[in-house]
């Protein structure tokens, strides 16, 4: 069973909810009692969570044909996935993505700190509206989704984060901030429709193990790619974020639109 797109979308939605609730998590914790506070609290909710799953079990199981035969069928493992047609540019498009989303989420507070003189305290604050972005962003594209469908989803969602990197360039504070938001109004639909579209792309048969390289590829990008840009803004500066993230987006763009060619010449 696959989710719609729109279902996609607002449950990825709240990832971004917990991004924004978290740091609340922890101020009240060490305002009333002290850090462990906040990881006790949350570990309340993980069990909650985990209470829900399991009681959630038996609901698997409403979808599945008990008439079907179940057939052994081989992995499909990484070199079967890679001898797909747009397999590999999709991979290289999601890790593309994930390094540009990744290095934005880390470096906002520094870049606007950096470049644009404001404060510490003030630039965490405004370094936390990309979550915001994000959030609204994916709640809003539930709406509209299906109707516009995962590929056109992808290519508005990185158009309007490259508007988004155009405004952080400009030396203007008020521009840095706003250009965070629109970077994650951006990058809302792009995580939640690259997933979506695995199943009509490469076949629901294959979709299981591509998704898996996906997320692999995905992880490459966000664990390495945003210390690669320290290495830049420690040695060269932290100006060149723009230029960083506006690479990553148009490479997203161009994989994209490659892997759709490759799927429909099919």
């Amino acid at each position: 069973l696959y989710y719609n797109s729109r279902h996609m979308s607002w449950l990825h939605c709240f990832w971004g909810v917990g991004t924004i609730v978290s740091p609340y998590i922890m101020s009240y914790a060490l305002t009333h009692s002290s850090w462990s506070g906040g990881y006790r609290n949350v570990s309340y909710i993980q069990f909650g969570i985990l209470a829900v799953l399991l009681c959630a079990l038996p609901l698997w199981k409403i979808n599945k044909d008990p008439g079907a035969a179940e057939e052994d069928k081989p992995l499909l493992g990484l070199r079967g996935a890679l001898k797909i047609k747009g397999v590999p540019t999709l991979l290289i498009g999601f890790y593309a993505y994930c390094a540009a989303e990744a290095t934005t989420m880390l470096w906002a507070s520094s870049y606007l700190e950096g470049t644009r003189g404001i404060s510490k305290d003030k630039a965490a604050a405004f370094g936390s509206l990309f979550f915001i972005g994000i959030t609204v962003g994916r709640f809003l594209s539930g709406f509209i989704s299906d109707k516009l469908g995962d590929n056109r989803m992808i290519r508005l969602g990185t158009a309007v984060a490259l508007f988004g990197v155009i405004l952080i360039a400009l030396p203007i504070g008020h521009a840095s901030m706003i250009g965070f938001v629109i970077i994650g109004l951006g990058c809302a639909p792009v995580y939640p429709c690259i997933i979506h579209s695995t199943p009509s792309n490469f076949g629901a048969e294959n979709s299981q193990g591509i998704i898996g390289i996906q997320m692999a590829s995905a992880y490459v990008g966000s664990t390495f790619m945003p210390p690669v840009f320290g290495l830049l803004a420690n040695n060269v500066s932290l100006r060149l974020m723009p230029l960083y993230l506006a690479f990553f987006f148009i490479l997203l763009l161009v994989m994209i639109s490659k892997t759709e060619k490759l799927c429909h010449n099919k």
